[in-house]
């Protein structure tokens, strides 16, 4: 199991090198000597989502809701399915407690990402619906202003 926190941050990213948000979040060591990092921006995910560079493979901060859920499910899923490994790999009699709790967060990450799932549904729904703005999602009490 291998959570890592990646943070967008600031830097030369804007039109002619302008000091700008990242369009993808990385590791606090891949963020080195490139800017500053959002420390409000962290977001826990799986190693596997990182690439070879600490940088997050996926959907960008200026991501549409629905895409944006898809990725948290997909991160939720991912982190499960590396706890269940690691519990796998546990002596029931040794390590009896760790893989307990491991369990526990396995099926907690399963239950968020159900949850997560159910609102995806509802703006999915919504959008075929013809509440094609964000503004009539909130307004229907879909989809929360943040």
């Amino acid at each position: 199991m291998t959570d890592k926190y990646v943070y967008h941050f600031m830097g030369p990213f804007g039109p002619g090198g302008e000091i700008a948000l990242s369009p993808r979040a990385a590791t606090l060591e891949t963020i080195q000597g490139r800017g500053e990092p959002v420390m409000e921006s962290q977001i826990v995910v799986d190693h596997s989502e990182l690439d070879y560079d600490g940088f997050l493979v996926r959907f960008g901060i200026k991501t549409n809701p629905i895409d944006s859920l898809w990725s948290q499910i997909r991160s939720l899923r991912l982190r499960a399915e590396s706890r269940d490994a690691e519990a796998l790999r546990l002596n029931e009699d040794i390590d009896g407690g760790r893989r307990y709790m491991v369990q526990m967060e396995s099926q907690e990450l399963r239950r968020q990402a159900e949850r997560l799932k159910a609102q995806r549904i509802e703006l999915l729904t919504a959008k075929f619906q013809g509440h094609d703005r964000i503004e009539d999602l909130v307004l229907a009490g879909i989809m929360t202003a943040e």
